[in-house]
């Protein structure tokens, strides 16, 4: 588990800094009453997260991860989430364990520190404001900011050149596939953390480049003692 210690570290948000799970589940839930259907529960809405709210949202309605609902049921349901979400964007959501530790080492070790998500801005930026770390990223880039979002390259990219930094001087720290996929198509190191959405699925299996269960790790995994 060795890192060339870089020069910017981008971070993921959901699954990486932020549980935001409580608040989807909720609106998935609250959603599925509304069109007059079961609700599907917490640990079932677990395994559906990481793709967008539109993604999850058509996995709520067929139940499942894989597949998609008629599009009349989508186009009835989706607008549901997002006046639900809207509203239930950080309600419910924490910051994990060790989060601010990690970042509080990142600033005092001088890290070029952005974050880069696939959630939309109209709810990252409320949702890093009321967890009182929107202030701690130099960048923020957002699924809808570029024309292009994880896994393809771009955001990590376009944060690399608008800040200065070299990609074999950034590391990506994520939770899922998608990270991976960026960060190696991008030329960036990546650090996953445990305990973050990919689908039920064990992260080392994309094998990043180190795997930690805390973001309080940081310190000794880029400046091992």
């Amino acid at each position: 588990m060795a890192l060339t210690k870089p020069q910017m570290v981008l971070i993921d948000l959901d699954g990486t800094l932020v549980d935001s799970v409580p608040d989807l589940a909720w609106c998935v839930d609250e959603m599925l009453k509304r069109l007059g259907r079961e609700p599907q529960g917490e640990a079932r809405v677990r395994n559906w997260v990481g793709n967008g709210v539109e993604r999850l949202t058509r996995r709520a309605l067929i139940g499942q991860l894989d597949g998609e609902p008629p599009e009349a049921d989508f186009a009835r349901a989706y607008p549901i989430f997002l006046e639900l979400y809207a509203e239930n964007t950080s309600r419910r959501s924490l910051l994990y364990p060790g989060v601010r530790e990690g970042i509080d080492y990142l600033h005092s070790g001088g890290y070029r520190l952005g974050c880069v998500t696939n959630k939309a801005q109209r709810f990252t930026l409320p949702l890093l404001k009321d967890l009182g770390i929107y202030d701690d990223f130099e960048i923020v880039v957002c699924g809808d900011d570029l024309p292009r979002k994880k896994p393809d390259p771009m955001p990590l990219l376009h944060v690399a050149e608008r800040l200065g930094v070299r990609p074999e001087h950034s590391l990506m720290v994520g939770d899922s596939q998608s990270d991976v996929k960026a960060a190696r198509a991008a030329g960036f190191q990546i650090l996953c953390l445990s305990y973050g959405y990919n689908h039920g699925e064990d992260i080392r299996n994309y094998q990043p480049d180190a795997v930690i269960d805390s973001m309080a790790e940081l310190q000794g995994l880029l400046e091992p003692g």
